[in-house]
């Protein structure tokens, strides 16, 4: 299994437009933050967590070019205004492409983007997709996974377990019976906006007290605001949990 992240940014995306931060104006590569997403290629196939706002960008920066399922864990937009680019795998690939989430985010996905799941034939080329609504383990692309429940506020979204890895970003708790399915992972992919706290997620210390409790041999924080430098930040961190980066890749045997 290989993990590659795509992107490691809060909503906004780093740099911030219009802010003159010394992260936002860094040099550092590794300060340069398109919006949250995860590619997970395991049995031959590509699964994508979430169609960030910037995934044409981040699949030419990574060479992606299939895409065998797309998981997604909510409707924000940062998470899932890049859907449209899904096109482009479509026309790769031939083929309709599976999407999965929960019952809320596939009902909303299905409202805000509703020329692609009508077919009143006003529409021009769109993406083909099929959309579907999950409760519990399931198989995407003949991949075993196990959807996780956890809060980004009072809203319930969900993370996802693949084998020995997690992704469970936007979070802000993590219930008990959520931490049981996240028991004897090795990679945790976490969510920690920044030091200050935040309604809605994670800090950097409460996002290393769940690493803590899990025990995986290595955490990536991301969902990285701009109040991160990485030279500075990352250096800070216990063993074993580090900042993420765009285009960072994890190998799992």
């Amino acid at each position: 299994m290989k993990l590659t992240v795509l992107g490691c940014g809060t909503s906004t995306g780093v740099p911030v437009i219009g802010c003159h931060c010394t992260v936002c104006s860094s040099d550092d590569a590794r300060n340069k933050r398109t919006r949250s997403s995860l590619l997970v290629h395991t049995c031959g196939k590509n699964l994508l967590i979430d169609t960030s706002t910037d995934l044409r960008t981040q699949a030419l920066a990574n060479r992606v070019e299939r895409v065998d399922a797309v998981l997604f864990t909510h409707p924000h937009a940062d998470h899932i205004h890049g859907i449209d680019d899904l096109r482009s795998f479509n026309m790769v690939q031939k083929d309709a492409i599976p999407c999965y989430g929960n019952p809320f985010t596939i009902g909303r996905i299905k409202t805000m983007f509703d020329y692609i799941f009508s077919d009143d034939g006003m529409d021009g080329w769109k993406p083909n997709l099929t959309a579907s609504e999950v409760s519990g383990p399931f198989e995407a692309a003949g991949v075993k996974i196990t959807p996780i429940d956890i809060y980004h506020g009072r809203a319930q979204i969900l993370g996802y377990r693949i084998g020995k890895a997690a992704y469970v970003t936007d979070c802000s708790s993590i219930p008990a019976e959520s931490i049981r399915l996240l028991e004897g992972i090795e990679v945790l992919v976490i969510g920690a906006l920044r030091h200050k706290p935040h309604p809605t997620h994670f800090t950097i210390e409460q996002a290393i007290e769940v690493a803590g409790m899990l025990k995986p041999g290595r955490t990536l924080l991301t969902h990285l605001g701009h109040g991160l430098d990485y030279e500075r930040d990352n250096g800070l961190l216990p063993k074993g949990v580090e900042l993420a980066y765009d285009g960072m890749t994890i190998d799992l045997e």
